[in-house]
């Protein structure tokens, strides 16, 4: 939609370029995470910032990779298997700049957290929600005796979907034509992001390692301070073109490390977060904050796509991981030959020193990256004993990794369960790697309902308790004890939590807190439980009573006084939003762009991922953004599913034809020889050049 006096621009490669840097960005680690420490450290001593943020739990849930060590410097699986056919030279640079440093906490920090969370509603919000599930199991464990691979990204909704399904095929594959290959891709890139070509097939999920920094800057006016003494900031303009209204221009101000985030609204400054170690500003002097990201740097990440949609082995499979720097992707891999894999990829950072949890000053040189760790030292896995590989977000290799790889992992929950499921199932196929897929059992509740105190003996309160009574802990959309007990977690989280925390970092409900909550749940008058801003001391069991209760009668006003009648997905539901029109506030416009809403079931830390932020209700925030199923016994008997369907035009018979089979835990059959293509196509479309380089 476009006025007449407003055509769109004309795209260009460094537009599809673009799609990759907003991906980083959707995918961007702990940076919202360093600046929510930063607030936090203001009104948290050092012991309670600690309990919110607990240490990854290896004694539970496995990492990717078992067991390893770097010789060399060179990474060695030990957990079995087979080894990389030979080193893969890393084209990653050696080292990278080194700028300055920082250490402290300002009020900038609050401007640089603000900045982020605006982005967010343009390009998806971050948080505990984030994440994927992916996982490939070797023929020993599946009925064709070839391997299965199946990846399912979690991404903010989107409509149109941020996939588009495409086979993009030569018709002779010549080293002039070379692709064969087929999968998900972004509309407006030009090769298949995830997906298989006619040998292998590969899928991604977030690694989630530090890849950047928020330095405190010290400046007075243009100048910068650093540990080679005062230097000039650089300072450049950017012009945005406006439909319908003259261009705004911008000044963008860098330091060393990076531009100013913090800019260009002062007043965030006199927001002080305290952190130790930083004091007010030496006279004549003001604080800003550098974002050091690994996306702002030029990289090859679109040469490894491209790398990728033509590999034919595990060796050029890693060739092309090899040059896949960011967003650093856990790469898993499957081949026709039987070989299954995984790769950890990406330009991630060396520190001088620090551990990247907070924003640190940038005038010391202290903090400054030094360089990064080599691809050669980054862990993989061919061919391991178990029989499979699971990557969902989970800490990738042990504590004993001589890099810092990043910290702020996911808990582990959907790996394990997917591992547990695996574990169990006899002789695999597509069909029961699907249903794998829309596994909705919640460790959560699997850990709290036993340890519940007794039940109430008010028939009201009893009524809605009996629903656990031999609850599988299973929350599909029609769950009554999924509804009943989600309703619970989110008021014990108000409860527990919302007194002695700022709005801003209200717990979301995500498995960070599955954490949290199970390491306080031993210590009945931990502080946390104690409702501050009531003079009664409160212990755990009143705060769960009361939790109990809110639950009971919020779900009784929202659903049915019968708890029999409660529905998880009346709560838990979808709005497929279009961007932008979809929150125009035009409602005529509204109701012709966005669907739904579509009730679903399974939740945030979930093997069925659609998180939900506890701090604001019930909907969906994150979603699985597409399924596949890859058979390499039959690349034709594979499938795939997306979230909404290929068309952006909102009468197009294919806007959301698939939204309801992926609410379902369906998938289509994805035609993948010639021949299954010409059976199955419905239309043809031919593009002609013009031979100039144009659209004829």
């Amino acid at each position: 939609v476009v006025g007449p006096g407003d055509p769109p621009e004309e795209w260009t490669p460094v537009d599809s370029l673009a799609w990759l840097k907003a991906m980083a960005w959707d995918l961007r680690g702990n940076m919202q995470t360093e600046a929510e420490r930063a607030r936090l450290s203001a009104v948290l001593d050092e012991e309670q910032l600690a309990q919110l943020y607990p240490d990854y739990p290896y004694e539970r849930n496995a990492p990717i990779v078992g067991s390893g060590q770097v010789r060399d410097g060179v990474w060695t699986a030990s957990g079995g298997g087979t080894t990389a056919d030979t080193p893969i030279t890393s084209v990653s640079p050696a080292a990278v700049d080194p700028p300055a440093a920082p250490a402290g906490g300002a009020a900038a920090i609050a401007s640089a957290a603000d900045r982020m969370g605006r982005l967010d509603a343009v390009l998806g919000p971050a948080g505990s929600g984030v994440g994927s599930n992916s996982w490939v199991v070797s023929g020993d464990r599946t009925a064709s005796g070839a391997p299965i691979l199946a990846n399912d990204p979690h991404l903010a909704p989107t409509l149109p979907s941020i996939w588009y399904q495409m086979n993009l095929r030569c018709r002779e594959v010549t080293p002039a034509c070379p692709y064969d290959v087929g999968g998900f891709t972004f509309s407006g890139f030009p090769g298949v992001i995830i997906g298989h070509t006619s040998q292998v097939a590969w899928g991604f999920t977030n690694l989630g390692p530090d890849v950047s920094d928020l330095y405190v800057e010290r400046l007075r006016g243009d100048l910068v301070d650093t540990a080679a003494g005062r230097q000039p900031l650089e300072i450049r303009t950017e012009t945005i073109e406006v439909a319908g209204e003259d261009p705004v221009t911008i000044t963008v101000r860098s330091t060393g490390h990076g531009p100013l985030i913090s800019d260009p609204e002062p007043a965030f400054v006199e927001d002080v977060i305290t952190i130790p170690g930083l004091t007010s500003a030496p006279a004549g002097t003001e604080y800003a904050v550098a974002l050091r990201w690994t996306a702002l740097d030029p990289g090859t990440t679109a040469d490894a796509v491209f790398a990728l949609d033509t590999a034919t082995t595990w060796r050029e499979f890693r060739q092309a991981a090899s040059l896949f720097e960011v967003p650093a992707q856990n790469m898993v891999y499957a081949d026709v030959d039987g070989n299954i894999g995984y790769q950890a990829p990406g330009r991630i950072p060396v520190r001088a020193s620090g551990d990247g949890q907070l924003p640190v000053p940038g005038w010391s040189g202290e903090f400054d990256w030094t360089g990064e760790v080599p691809f050669e030292a980054l862990p993989f896995e061919l061919n391991p004993d178990r029989g499979y590989i699971v990557t969902a977000n989970q800490a990738v290799v042990g504590p004993d990794y001589p890099y810092l790889l990043g910290d702020d992992w996911a808990y582990g929950h959907r790996a394990q369960r997917i591992a547990d499921l695996l574990e169990s199932a006899d002789r695999l196929d597509v069909a029961a790697v699907q249903g794998m897929q829309m596994d909705s059992r919640n460790p959560n509740a699997e850990f709290l309902v036993p340890r519940l105190p007794p039940p109430s003996t008010d028939p009201f309160q009893a009524a809605a308790r009996a629903l656990f009574d031999g609850w599988d802990y299973d929350q599909p959309a029609d769950s009554a004890a999924g509804a009943y007990f989600n309703g619970f977690w989110r008021h014990l989280l108000a409860l527990t939590f919302h007194d002695q925390l700022p709005e801003a970092d209200w717990p979301d409900g995500g498995d960070r807190w599955f954490e949290v909550v199970r390491s306080i749940w031993a210590d009945e008058s931990a502080d946390w439980w104690d409702d501050v801003s009531t003079p009664p001391l409160e212990k755990r069991d009143d705060i769960v009573a009361t939790a109990l209760v809110d639950a009971r009668t919020e779900l009784t006003n929202r659903l049915a006084k019968d708890p029999q009648r409660w529905e998880w997905g009346r709560l838990h539901q979808l709005e497929l939003e279009h961007q932008p029109f979809g929150t125009s506030g035009i409602a005529v416009i509204e109701r012709l762009f966005n669907r739904g809403p579509l009730e679903l079931g399974g939740g945030g830390a979930l093997v069925d991922a659609t998180a939900w932020n506890a701090a604001n209700g019930y909907d969906v925030v994150w979603v699985p953004s597409m399924r596949m199923v890859v058979d390499l016994a039959d690349l034709d008997g594979s499938t795939w599913v997306n979230l909404t369907g290929q068309s952006g035009h909102p009468y197009d018979r294919t806007y959301t034809d698939q939204a309801e089979l992926w609410r379902d835990g369906e998938q289509l059959g994805w035609a993948w020889s010639p021949q299954a293509v010409a059976t199955t196509a419905r239309n043809r479309l031919t593009l002609v050049s013009d031979g100039l380089g144009a659209p004829g």
